[in-house]
Parts: C-alpha cells; structure tokens; sequence
C-alpha cells in the first residue's frame, strides 16, 4: 500500500465492500489474518458491551502489532461516524502509528472529511455511460485476472444494465472456475443471472427521442429486471413530464434557470427545457393526462389478465405501460415532424 491510510468510498455498499475485501487482502500480504488484521462496523448494533465501536478502534489503531510485523484495521461503514468520533480518528490520520494500515470504508461520495484525509482513495462508482460501464468490467475483469475480449465486456454489460454491483462476484466465480483460460461470452452467460435495471433517463431519453419500439423495450427490461414494478415506471414519466410543466409559462430562458427552477443539475434541466418548448403546452398537458389514466389503471382500473406463465410478468402492467411509452413517444415523433 502506498499509504498508511486508504479510503475505499462509493455509493453502492455492495460494489464498496468488495473492493475492501481486495484493498485488505493487498495490504496483508503474507501476513496471519488472525494475528494482524482487526475488522471493525462503526455503529454496528452486534457488537456487545455499551463501549463505543470507535474506542477499540483507537485502541487497535494505537497498540503495537503482536506476533505481526504490521497491524491493518478495517472501519466499515465509517460515514455513520458522528463528528466527535471523526475527530479522534481524523487525529491519528494525521500522525499514524508506525507499521499499522487504516482501511476504511465510506459509503458515500468523496466530499466526505475522512475521505479528503486519506492518503490513498479507491473510488468505485462507475459513470452512467455505456463506455464507463464497459471499462468497468474489462477492469473488474483483468483485476481477477479473468479473460476475455470487448465485445464479451460489452454483452456482459448489456445483460447486467445498472446493476454492476455483481460484477466483482461475477469476475471471483469466473476467476475461480476458468483461472486465466480465455472465455466467449458462452462461459460467461450461465453465471450472468437475470438482465439488471437500467437508469431511469434511458426511458426518458427513448421517449424524448420520439423513438416508441426502443421506449417499448426499456420498459420491458426495466419490468423485466424485477427491481421496478409498472407504477414506478410511471412515476418515472409522471416526474419527467410535470417538470416540463412547471417549465411552462414559467419565463425560464437558460439552462441554469431551469436547473434552479427545478432543483436538477442543469445539463438534465436544458434537456427538460428543449422537449418541453418542441411539445408545447397542449401536448404535455396531454402527457399527464396519459400518465394519470395509466396509473389509474395500474391501480386497478383495468385488467388485460394475470402472470404470463412463460416470462413471470403481470401482462395488465405490461400492457399499460407498454401502452403509455409507445404513446408519448409517437407524440414527441409527431412534434418533431411539426
């Protein structure tokens, strides 16, 4: 390790543990783990005794290795410190203990205080580009030392979607079963498990583009997916249309008035803004309406059957919301073509 004390920081707990898991191992070594490593959950409500988890970790941070040559102390979950006990191990990052090894992990983003100490940050979120995801997974991949080519990467993350949280357990089972043997996407598919989510702008962007069949297969991955139902794909288009609304009439010219006014980041809120000038006000009001009939339906109000017995989904939702996207998108083709 190049530092004394590295932070591991992300936003996704999981994607941040698994990369603790290899920080700890780098910064052991060869060393007993049971001799030189000490594994610490700030606020962990497991650990019994009414003394604070962050006084054993000051006391482990502070004691001379025994029957090891270096000590190395892992603090989980060390964005749930309160500002008294951050403070006491802001101290010793100050000044560490020679021969010992902080590893902490931060589920949170970087602007954290423990973070900006550390000498060392592993950060493991991973940008929401198709590209950024891709480069995820070659890496992730390599790091296991598993391999494979591009267009495997790029399958791998087509299946997976927004859910790269299981690559690092993919690339571990994959490592342990192939070693370094090169592998098509065939070796790799059985292990992959169902198709991940995808991020919610994709619908928003399909349906933006006035592009019905792509908007039609983002939410059937998104259903298929199992992590969103049918209502929560309408109150995605529910939140997306009646930030056009509030857009409307409001005399908001420049993206950064539109970001204020909706409380966005202002490359989204520019975007926001150019659909809804292109649609107009006749044609959102009409989106909302679609979207109210559709989560009233969803509610109960209509039924086209129960589970398809061959892909496990409510065909009443599918069928709605299949409904719905196809409908606004064909709307915005129509603004287009005006």
């Amino acid at each position: 390790m190049s530092s004394p004390v590295v932070a591991v920081v992300g936003t996704d707990a999981t994607m941040v543990y698994d990369a603790v898991h290899n920080v700890v191992a780098r910064a052991l070594g060869e060393l007993d783990p049971s001799f030189a490593l000490q594994d610490f959950t700030a606020k962990d409500v497991t650990a019994s005794g009414a003394e604070p988890v962050i006084a054993k970790v000051m006391e482990a941070l502070n004691t001379p290795a025994f029957l090891a040559s270096s000590r190395v102390v892992v603090l989980r979950d060390a964005q749930l410190l309160v500002a008294d006990e951050a403070a006491q191990l802001l101290e010793w990052m100050a000044s560490p203990a020679p021969d010992t090894f902080l590893v902490l992990a931060v589920v949170a983003t970087k602007s954290n205080k423990l973070v900006k100490a550390a000498g060392e940050v592993v950060e493991v979120n991973v940008g929401s580009r198709a590209p950024d995801r891709v480069s995820f997974v070659e890496e992730k991949l390599a790091e296991y030392r598993v391999t494979t080519d591009k267009a495997t990467a790029q399958r791998i993350v087509a299946q997976v979607g927004d859910d790269v949280a299981r690559i690092d357990a993919l690339a571990r089972t994959l490592s342990s079963i192939y070693g370094t043997a090169p592998l098509t996407y065939a070796h790799i598919e059985p292990y992959l498990g169902d198709a991940g989510d995808v991020p919610e702008w994709d619908l928003t962007d399909a349906v933006d583009s006035g592009d019905a069949t792509k908007a039609i297969a983002v939410a059937r991955r998104m259903l298929d997916s199992k992590s969103r139902a049918g209502l929560q794909v309408v109150n995605i288009l529910a939140r997306h249309y009646l930030h056009m609304a509030r857009l409307e009439g409001s005399g908001v010219r420049s993206d950064e008035d539109a970001a204020a006014l909706l409380g966005v980041h202002k490359y989204p809120a520019g975007k926001l803004q150019r659909v809804a000038q292109r649609l107009g006000p006749q044609r959102v009001a009409t989106a909302v309406h679609w979207i109210t009939k559709a989560d009233m339906d969803l509610k109960g109000g209509v039924s086209y059957g129960g589970k398809d017995l061959n892909t496990d989904l409510d065909v009443t939702e599918l069928t709605v919301t299949e409904v719905l996207v196809a409908r606004l998108a064909k709307m915005t083709q129509g603004a287009r073509r005006g």
